[in-house]
């Protein structure tokens, strides 16, 4: 089966080379008088106008090139590398031209597409006269075999000769009709002048070696480059945003105790109001202070989770009865959980997971009207996963800013107002930890009607 596979390839390959040569004719025409008339004209136009025409010359000689290029990888099947590498990005028009004019393969592919028209002559003339050979050959062959047909059995039955039998002629009458071969010698021929002028291509289209390396090697070098200038851009935002964060709990601390210190000792209820706001300022930049640990910590790779089987119904539960009271005291928002039976464990890190829930659950809170409902589920899907949804009744999410949330720092007009509004670092975080236990999280939401946060994890 092997060999019938290796010759229908040899097959198609040698239609292929066949084809290639019959085309090298009207395509080396075409690029002979192509050149011959860039060449002329770009000559009368320096001479008479200046040089406009040479950059249309010279981009149509590439785009030519880069046609023969990619017809030569099609029907020749070799392997040719590209033929440049991407200008830079910034490069204005003259410096691509000048860059153009600089490379190698430029020169070479003119040379190439000269080289064509006589080499189509000769490949086309060639394979015509190599294909009637071969056709007259196999004729020739056939009608000997069917001359010598007679003889053969006569003497096969005069001998008794068990060797000239009928199923010994069918074996060995593919051997007889091609002669031993002699009549696929053309076609052998016309294959080898293919292959000689695809190793011709590939030197004359492609950059060589070192040119190649010394691009990727550039490009690796120009990828760390951005990748560096993304990461001090990223540290310079950083820094910014989290000063810029860090002075309004401050500044309520501050205020708050200063005021304290000025307000009358006697008033025991002003004083617990300003060490309540106090207080409560003072968690805000705790959490602040956890998430750029865990952010910090997720960017240097030194996250360690804890991945192992867990009851996903025992986190959302510990969950539900830490949120449960300061929703309803301080929102009077109704927080519900629905923990159907039969739900497959999880693959996750529990401590991570209930930081994750804790983080949406006190987002829905935070954002739903007095009065509303946060709901927390469970459910198993069909393609062996669990999601684990975290729903409100709350303000929602504009569409356009849907895919932003999850950034770091970013925040909607709508919270950035609110005073109990976090630091737009707790989705970017909840993203992060749900990515390292091998799930995703997506969200769904409309405006005035509340959001849907779904996590979705492996199933054990």
């Amino acid at each position: 089966m092997m060999q019938v596979g290796y010759r229908k390839v040899a097959q198609q390959q040698t239609f292929h080379n066949i084809s290639y040569l019959l085309l090298s004719l009207p395509l080396g025409i075409s690029y002979f008088v192509l050149v011959l008339v860039g060449i002329v004209l770009t000559v009368l136009n320096v001479l008479i106008i200046g040089i406009p025409l040479i950059l249309l010359f010279v981009a149509g000689i590439w785009r030519v090139a880069a046609f023969e290029h990619m017809l030569s990888r099609k029907l020749l099947h070799v392997q040719i590398a590209p033929m440049a590498t991407p200008f830079p990005a910034q490069a204005t028009r003259l410096q691509r031209f000048l860059i153009h004019m600089r490379r190698p393969v430029t020169w070479k592919s003119l040379g190439y597409l000269f080289l064509k028209f006589p080499f189509g002559i000769f490949s086309f003339v060639i394979t015509i006269v190599f294909l009637v050979l071969s056709l007259a050959l196999s004729l020739v062959a056939c009608i000997l075999t069917v001359l010598a047909a007679p003889f053969f059995l006569i003497y096969a039955i005069a001998t008794s000769n068990s060797n000239l039998n009928g199923a010994a002629l069918r074996r060995n009458l593919p051997v007889i009709i091609t002669m031993g071969g002699l009549t696929l010698l053309p076609i052998s021929v016309l294959n080898i002048i293919a292959t000689l002028w695809g190793q011709f291509a590939q030197t004359m289209l492609g950059m060589n070696q070192n040119a190649l390396r010394l691009a990727e090697a550039t490009a690796m070098a120009e990828r760390e480059r951005a990748k560096a200038e993304q990461a001090e851009q990223g540290r310079r935002e950083l820094i910014m945003n989290v000063s810029h964060d860090l002075r309004t709990p401050v500044a309520s601390i501050r205020g708050h105790l200063e005021a304290l210190l000025l307000a009358d000792q006697e008033d025991p209820e002003t004083q617990h109001t300003y060490l309540q706001i106090a207080h409560r300022e003072t968690l805000r930049l705790g959490t602040m202070v956890e998430d750029l640990l865990a952010l910090a910590r997720n960017d240097s790779h030194e996250l360690r989770l804890q991945i192992e089987t867990i009851d996903a119904g025992i986190i959302i539960e510990e969950v539900y009865q830490a949120m449960m009271p300061l929703a309803r005291r301080e929102r009077q928002i109704s927080l519900v959980r629905e923990l159907p039976l039969h739900v497959p464990k999880i693959l996750a890190d529990s401590q991570r997971l209930r930081q994750v829930l804790l983080n949406l659950v006190r987002n829905a809170i935070t954002y739903t009207p007095d009065g509303g409902i946060v709901a927390i589920s469970l459910a198993p899907t069909e393609d062996r996963y669990v999601v684990i949804t975290v729903a409100d009744t709350g303000i929602g999410i504009e569409p356009e800013e849907q895919q932003q949330i999850f950034e770091r720092f970013y925040r909607t007009d709508s919270s950035r107002t609110r005073s109990s509004g976090g630091f737009g670092l707790g989705l970017a975080i909840v993203q992060n930890f749900v990515s390292a236990m091998g799930g995703s999280i997506s969200v769904q939401s409309v405006p005035g009607e509340g959001s849907s946060f779904h996590i979705q994890l492996k199933a054990a």
